[in-house]
Parts: structure tokens; C-alpha cells; sequence
């Protein structure tokens, strides 16, 4: 079963955009993007639909190596999120599937479990402390601005998920490093 979950980006912008001095600035995708976001366009063009995303209910391909799929709802397919400090996306993790450590310097993420049971986990930069839950349907996680995390639907060990090693590469390493188990 295809685990659904979908995440939000709170983009913490600290410089001046067009959505602050305005209600609203939907992206002019024709302009080259800035460090404010793009440009908008002619107020008197925008309609109710620049409000409104549809990709959103499509499930992704989860056939890769990764065994995951992102459908973005970011400014370049939905125009109306430009400048506003924030987007959205969905994520599909098939049986096995991983989305690896990243991380997103200029935003926080929200995920909010749709369907099925996943594992996400993130590092803080101070202590150097690992976080780690088990979510399942309903249930919502943050990711701090800026830190390392990750998602993952498996019943694999977390090592070898997010570092893409075998079990026995694991085990090689363990033993290495005065691991057990």
C-alpha cells in the first residue's frame, strides 16, 4: 500500500515581498524570478482560479530507486502561493520507499500523514540530537527550518533506509564502529 502524506513549506523570507505590500502577488511566470519571488501580474487578470490547485490528488510514480514520488504545489505550478511564504507538496512512499536526509534552509516543513504508517526524524544542529516517531494516519510532524530530516515507509532498519546501505553493510559498519545488533 502507497503511504499518501503531504507536507507544507513555511518559507520565512526576511526581505520585502509583493504579497506583503499587496494582498496578494500571483506570479508572472513569463518574469525572471528574484530574491522577492517573481514578479505579479496585472491585478485586473488574476481570477478565483490562480486560488486554486488541482495536482494535488494524483498519486505520484514510486517507481524509482527511491520508491517515492513529490507533486509540488510550489510557485511554478501554483502562481498564487509567490511571495506568500509558503507551498505546499504531496509525497508518495510505496512499500520501502525513502525520501533521504535534506534539508530546506529557508523553510520549515509540516507533514501531515493522509494514509498509512511511515517513520520521519530530524538532527538538531546544537545538541546533535536525533528525533525519530512513528506516524501514522492523522498524525503531523515539523521539521525545523534548516535541519537535516527525513521520511521513511519500511520495516527496514532506519540505517539502511536513509543511507541506502545493504544489511550487511550496516552490519560491516556497526562492527567498525562498535555498534551492535
Amino acid at each position: 500500500m502507497i503511504h499518501i502524506l503531504f507536507f507544507i513549506f513555511a518559507l520565512l523570507f526576511t526581505s520585502s515581498t509583493n504579497a506583503v505590500v499587496n494582498d496578494f502577488c500571483v506570479a508572472n511566470l513569463n518574469k525572471a524570478d528574484g530574491p522577492s519571488g517573481y514578479p505579479c501580474i496585472t491585478p485586473t487578470k488574476v481570477t478565483a482560479d490562480h486560488f486554486a490547485f488541482s495536482g494535488l490528488g494524483v498519486a505520484g510514480n514510486t517507481t524509482n530507486i527511491i520508491k517515492a514520488a513529490v507533486t509540488p504545489s510550489f510557485v511554478a505550478q501554483f502562481p498564487a502561493v509567490n511571495g506568500l511564504g509558503l507551498s505546499s507538496a504531496r509525497l508518495d512512499l510505496a512499500p520501502g520507499g525513502v525520501i533521504p536526509m535534506h534539508t530546506h534552509p529557508a523553510a520549515s516543513e509540516i507533514l501531515f500523514v493522509v494514509k498509512g504508517i511511515i517513520k520521519a526524524g530530524f538532527i538538531s544542529s546544537s545538541a546533535n540530537t536525533v528525533y525519530v516517531k512513528t506516524l501514522k494516519r492523522g498524525d503531523v510532524m515539523v521539521f525545523p527550518q534548516g535541519l537535516l530530516h527525513f521520511q521513511i515507509n519500511s520495516a527496514s532498519t532506519l540505517v539502511e533506509q536513509t543511507t541506502f546501505l545493504d544489511d550487511a553493510q550496516v552490519k560491516k559498519l556497526k562492527g567498525i564502529l562498535g555498534g551492535t545488533g
